[in-house]
């Protein structure tokens, strides 16, 4: 998707430098046309920091729904008993590992470049789709 959005950026400096030429072609430097990638490179990176931060925010709230689901299997595991408060014990604790594993891919996630965005991005939504999917798991169980 970066690689994507470097090479439409790329292509439209291009394309409008060669829809707009300058009125005296002799009067663009290599200089001019340094600027001008220089500037499409600086929005590239601004949109690139921008997205990471709203992707982090909301895996951050993500993860607080999935604690505030987790205290609530946890609440009504201190109310069963027996095989079920095992059971209930059981999937909390795998949930908590899972939970974990996608709280520290997000971590990654803050902390990618650029270069390792895609991969990050990737590991984190992976990450929460296994947590996702097992607390759904659990849930019906209980049910």
């Amino acid at each position: 998707m970066v690689r994507s959005i470097i090479l439409i950026l790329v292509i439209g400096t291009m394309i409008s430098m060669f829809a707009y030429p300058t009125p005296v072609i002799g009067k663009t430097t290599s200089t001019d046309v340094s600027e001008k990638a220089h500037d499409t490179w600086e929005t590239f990176k601004a949109y690139v920091i921008d997205q990471k931060h709203k992707a982090v925010e909301h895996g951050k709230e993500l993860l607080k729904k999935s604690d505030t689901k987790i205290e609530e299997m946890e609440s009504k595991a201190a109310k069963a008993s027996g095989d079920t408060k095992a059971q209930y014990q059981e999937s909390i604790k795998k949930l908590k590992k899972m939970q974990a594993n996608a709280s520290k891919k997000l971590d990654e996630l803050e902390k990618s470049s650029a270069s390792t965005w895609d991969t990050a991005k990737d590991g984190f939504a992976e990450a929460y789709k296994d947590l996702h999917d097992a607390y759904k798991e659990a849930n019906k169980k209980f049910e």
